[in-house]
């Protein structure tokens, strides 16, 4: 017998437009970092470094920003979610 505590049986799970942010900001960095093919290559160079190292070191900041993103979003939501109380 399916355990159905976890959810009251009146309220399912919702797929949202901030959920679907949320799944973006968090995949996004992963495609781009194994999807190799996409920056296997040496041109275009920044300041002498190779493409292929400082595309990867791009992705540091921009996959910290995505993240914090993602998490001020799944904030807000279980927030809302509680009745604009404090999470």
């Amino acid at each position: 017998m399916p355990d159905t505590s976890a959810t009251p049986p009146d309220r399912r799970p919702v797929v949202t437009l901030s959920r679907v942010v949320i799944a973006l900001c968090l995949v996004a960095p992963f495609v781009a970092m194994l999807w190799v093919g996409s920056y296997a290559k040496i041109e275009p160079t920044f300041i002498g470094i190779p493409f292929f190292y400082w595309y990867q070191m791009a992705w540091v900041p921009i996959s910290a920003a995505l993240t914090s993103t993602a998490y001020v979003l799944v904030r807000r939501e279980k927030r809302a979610r509680k009745g604009g109380g404090s999470a």
